[in-house]
């Protein structure tokens, strides 16, 4: 698949990327060079090869899930611009209503 100078101008001001004339052929030929050897990545079988997350056979750490930084409502309430200090909000972020 071929880039022409156009297709490269397009996809620039989408990246938001500022690119003179000068630089869009250049451009356009190095991205149709990547392109092409993406293409020839679909040409190999890997009807084979089970998915994989890692290329090195590894176990992820595993940890015992349990509650650690529980029972500190006071302290994150603290941080907070307003709290409600009655009803049923009581102990909870205030926050302005913003929907009708």
């Amino acid at each position: 698949m071929a880039l022409d100078k156009a297709a490269v101008a397009h996809v620039a001001a989408l990246a938001r990327i500022r690119l003179d004339e000068a630089e869009l052929e250049p451009l356009a030929a190095e991205l149709s060079r990547i392109l092409l050897w993406v293409e020839q990545l679909s040409e190999v079988d890997t009807s084979d090869v089970a998915p994989m997350s890692s290329v090195a056979a590894m176990r992820l750490p595993m940890r015992d899930d349990d509650v650690t930084d529980g029972d500190c409502r006071a302290a994150i309430l603290g941080n907070a611009p307003q709290v409600a200090r009655s009803g049923p909000e009581k102990g909870f972020f205030a926050v302005p209503k913003v929907v009708e």
